[in-house]
């Protein structure tokens, strides 16, 4: 290894906090956890959340089911 090679770190969890339609990083780290289904969720890849629950979604789908789940939606 020379001086100009990084060494890897381990992966950390982000502390956000959720906006609409932004947010903010509270504690850096390099993912956050889906609320529904606790996969990791690098921040760079973060694009569904609710500000109004202050969760991280992995996919538009896990939003719904969340959203159904919570009576927010009638059931498809």
């Amino acid at each position: 290894m020379n001086q100009h090679e990084r060494i890897p770190r381990p992966a950390t969890e982000a502390e956000v906090r959720y906006l609409d339609g932004d947010f903010r990083v509270l504690k850096p780290g390099s993912f956050v956890r889906c609320a529904v289904t606790g996969a990791a969720i690098p921040i760079e890849e973060l694009r569904y959340w609710s500000a109004e629950r202050q969760e991280a979604y992995a996919s538009p789908e896990v939003a719904i089911k969340r959203l159904e789940a919570l009576g927010l939606l009638p059931k498809a």
